[in-house]
């Protein structure tokens, strides 16, 4: 199965100068490097009606055109996964990501991800720019994620999350004790020295906006809701990292789990027992590709995350009557 696919669009001033399929990359974000380079090289992408090479270098309003047939890449393999489909059309698929479930296959991760129960659900998926997936959940974030069906509702999907048009809300339990929300601008980039990790970065990263409040405060931590303007990888982990409010159970940006003084022995449990960040993705909205009406799905917090905040209202309203 293949579907035709049509793209135009002018280098900017501030891509001058780089290769061809650097500049492709950052104009077609939705396709692969992998991809956009055999576009180059079959002349299905051209550069102001010409052919060219994928290190030949562009300048500013150089027009890049995309005229080509998308196959099915049988890179990846359909599997029998269960998915929890919030909302399914002709057009967008939502869905409830558990726990544990990489979105899309990588070193390490050959098979058994969403990508492949994606497949598995939707034969049609397999010519859609990487099974129809526009953004990511980490391994152990929950929540909501969309997925468009067809190359038209795929661009659509890009084009809003580019324009920031789309809404993303989570939940997430930090260590520490907040006074109240606030907005982090931080760029993120690469960590300099641990290239498995992001950080915060005072040159060369990506802009990052991550706006959070406070929801509920207990003796040693917060629960907070936070909203994305922009979506870096990790972005809300490093952010509250990097305000020294790690989310519980990180690892990777927080640490070693901090225990609070004087924490009842059931508590210490719950907190050692939780093995993935306390990071839950609760609503989305957008617009429909084809109605362009607003649509908006909201789901409850997965029941690891409930039993946590039970035992943290638990212990403040122990330690308050022990101390009465």
């Amino acid at each position: 199965m293949a579907e035709s696919v049509r793209l135009e669009a002018e280098v900017p001033a501030e891509l001058s100068g780089l290769r061809l399929d650097q500049i492709a990359a950052k104009l077609f974000p939705e396709y692969s490097r992998s991809r956009l380079q055999a576009w180059v090289k079959s002349g299905e992408l051209l550069v102001d009606g010409e052919r060219k090479r994928t290190r030949d270098k562009l300048l500013s309003g150089a027009v890049l055109a995309v005229v080509a047939e998308v196959e099915d890449e049988g890179r990846w393999q359909p599997e029998n996964i269960d998915l929890d489909i919030v909302y399914e059309d002709e057009t967008l698929l939502v869905i409830n990501k558990p726990a544990g479930l990489v979105v899309h296959p990588a070193a390490g991760h050959s098979s058994g991800t969403l990508l492949n129960a994606l497949l598995n659900h939707c034969e049609q998926l397999g010519s859609v720019p990487r099974a129809g997936i526009v953004h990511r959940l980490d391994k152990d974030t929950t929540g909501l994620m969309v997925v468009a069906k067809n190359l038209a509702a795929h661009s659509s999907l890009v084009e809003q999350l580019q324009a920031r048009t789309v809404s993303r809300e989570y939940e997430a339990v930090a260590t520490g004790v907040m006074t109240g929300g606030g907005t982090v601008e931080a760029a993120i980039g690469r960590h300099a020295q641990q290239r498995q990790k992001m950080a915060v970065v005072n040159g060369g990263g990506k802009e990052a906006i991550t706006h959070y409040r406070l929801i509920e405060r207990f003796a040693n931590h917060s629960h907070i809701r936070v909203k994305l303007e922009t979506g870096r990888t990790h972005q809300i982990r490093v952010h509250m990292a990097h305000l020294h409010y790690p989310l519980i159970g990180d690892t990777v940006y927080g640490g070693r789990q901090r225990l609070p003084k004087n924490a009842s022995p059931e508590l210490i449990e719950v907190l050692r027992g939780f093995s993935r960040q306390a990071l839950h993705a609760q609503s989305l909205a957008l617009i429909h590709p084809d109605s362009e009406a607003l649509m908006h799905w909201q789901v409850p917090l997965p029941d690891d995350l409930v039993a946590l905040l039970e035992a943290l209202r638990k212990y403040d309203v122990n330690s308050a009557a022990d101390d009465y």
